[in-house]
């Protein structure tokens, strides 16, 4: 795996580990770590050893969220460079493998929309989230529209809003995250996370990740369309092949023993 100047990437079989690593600034997400992770996701795309991918923060933090330093006095703001995050966040959002969000301290702004990307999110207990963009003058990026499919736009609104720091245990209870932990508890949670997700198949991961993130958009009537076709491409795959192979094989005079036992 490549070397990266903002993140720091570890491999443990099929788990690939991505650090936010700008320990100088609280890993703040500036353009280089834009186009680092955008780098990195095109690789990953094509790594058939990559299962898994974590993103993870540095030094008790995840992120303090966009490096406001990457703008200047001296020449007008240009949308270009967030428009290149969002693509980057599409990115990600649509990766062929299994995303966790694992979050530790700090997780500002564009963390929490690096978290809402993530097929799972855990924290610790300490970690603390906050959408303090309208406060600051500009918008929290494309949380403005997936944010409220998780919490419901009551909630969405008072934490975009409001600008308000949301502790990890009522992040749990708003749908935020998926599973909070102790910190002495955390390395095991994440690897917990990681263990119910394998083993997978890329093509019924892809598919359903996309009608999930469709359903909001959709009445029933096109819905189901959409639904029938992504079916008909998983059941002529050949992961789908395979399941009928096994099924169709005889069963051990043992298993055949037990399965009638157990009704």
């Amino acid at each position: 795996m490549k070397t990266y100047e903002t993140l720091k990437v570890t491999q443990e079989g099929q788990v690939l580990t991505v650090r936010l690593h700008r320990p100088e600034s609280k890993n703040a997400i500036n353009m280089r770590m834009v186009y680092d992770l955008m780098d990195l996701v095109d690789v990953v795309t094509d790594a058939s050893d990559v299962s898994v991918v974590v993103f993870r923060g540095s030094n008790g933090c995840f992120t303090s969220g966009i490096d406001l330093k990457d703008f200047s006095l001296d020449k007008p703001p240009d949308i270009y460079g967030l428009q290149k995050w969002e693509n980057m966040c599409r990115q990600v959002e649509k990766l062929n493998k299994f995303t966790v969000a694992a979050v530790e301290g700090e997780c500002i702004g564009g963390g929490v929309q690096l978290a809402l990307l993530c097929d799972a999110r855990i924290a610790e207990k300490k970690a603390v989230f906050q959408l303090n963009e309208v406060k600051l003058g500009f918008l929290p990026g494309m949380a403005v529209f997936r944010l409220a499919k998780y919490v419901g736009l009551g909630r969405a609104k008072n934490l975009i809003l409001t600008g308000r720091r949301l502790k990890a245990e009522e992040a749990l209870q708003w749908g935020l995250l998926d599973t909070v932990s102790e910190a002495v508890d955390f390395e095991d949670c994440v690897r917990t996370t990681v263990h119910r997700l394998l083993p997978f198949h890329p093509e019924a991961l892809e598919l359903s990740r996309r009608l999930l993130n469709e359903c909001y958009a959709a009445e029933y009537e096109d819905f189901i369309g959409r639904f029938l076709a992504a079916q008909h491409r998983a059941i002529t795959s050949e992961a789908f092949r395979q399941l009928i192979v096994e099924a169709s094989k005889p069963k051990s005079a043992a298993k055949a023993l037990a399965g009638q036992e157990g009704r």
